[in-house]
């Protein structure tokens, strides 16, 4: 029978093999993923760390270890990822909610002057549901459906609209952008979207944690990063209410470039949101009514 395992050295085994993975803070994610693993709380680490930890935990711990050391995200590991203040489940099925797409957020409540409208909303490439759902939460009267490709992805949605208590408020359609809508699906006052907007040669270059672990589906924008916009450019206007907004996630340099696909398919300028980073990271559009 192997014998119990002491903090210390657990702590010391797993920030070494993290260090030589090239993470970044080994000695604070070692001691979150020990915590995790065999409910050690922080404190214990610190003042006890010739403390013994049971061979069944000390096993589980090393397991995260090794996934961390792939530079599996620790949202994976942990199951769940913050966005807006709400827990968010996530896999490598979705990509991970980000705290730039915030600024999708913050740019469309701030753009609508009577949030307990009864509006319907659409998310185009909806993944964990980060967007939709919590425009729900903050949109009371609000109704919403999802579109993805990713079957899991969709799973993935439903899942976080029941955690979040939405799901009486929220449909989703397994499919290609708006052909995944059925034929009575009307127009939407709110159509959101963050789509595939890295150009195909610059994944690689990506963090191993999105190259490795995230959905390429979900990145890939194609030889210049815009081909999903040229998709939505013309279909969204067909789909958008007469006084309707979209918001767009845009990637480093794209505003100029989606404003352009966006305003020959008939739609107009009518805003623009700044990241925590202060880079352009949504834009805002309305139908060109005259």
């Amino acid at each position: 029978m192997a014998a119990d395992s002491r903090i210390a050295d657990l702590l010391s085994e797993g920030m070494k093999a993290l260090a030589a993975a090239g993470i970044g803070a080994p000695a604070h994610e070692a001691r979150m993923l020990l915590g995790m693993a065999a409910k050690v709380p922080l404190a214990v680490m610190i003042g006890f760390p010739e403390r013994s930890v049971d061979e069944a935990a000390a096993a589980a711990y090393r397991a995260l270890i090794a996934r961390r050391a792939d530079r599996e995200p620790v949202s994976h590991l942990v199951g769940e990822r913050e966005f807006w203040s709400l827990p968010f489940m996530v896999s490598r099925d979705v990509l991970d909610p980000r705290p730039d797409s915030e600024a999708v957020i913050e740019a469309v409540l701030e753009a609508l002057p009577d949030r307990a409208r009864g509006l319907r909303l659409l998310d185009l490439g909806v993944g964990s549901g980060c967007l939709l759902l919590t425009l729900l939460r903050e949109l009371p009267a609000a109704v919403g459906v999802g579109v993805d490709i990713s079957q899991v992805a969709l799973a993935m949605a439903q899942r976080n609209a029941l955690r979040l208590q939405v799901a009486d408020r929220a449909t989703f359609h397994l499919g290609n952008w708006m052909d995944a809508l059925p034929a009575d699906a009307g127009k939407f006052d709110l159509i959101v979207s963050n789509p595939p907007y890295i150009r195909s040669e610059e994944i690689a270059t990506l963090e191993p944690e999105v190259t490795r672990h995230e959905p390429r589906l979900a990145l890939d924008g194609g030889m210049d990063g815009l081909d999903a916009y040229r998709k939505l450019a013309s279909v969204l206007a067909q789909h958008l209410a007469p006084n309707g907004l979209v918001a767009l996630e845009i990637g480093i340099g794209q505003a100029e470039s989606v404003t352009a696909l966006m305003t020959a398919a008939g739609l107009v300028p009518a805003g623009m949101r700044l990241d925590l980073a202060r880079r352009e990271r949504c834009l805002l559009f309305r139908l060109d009514l005259i």
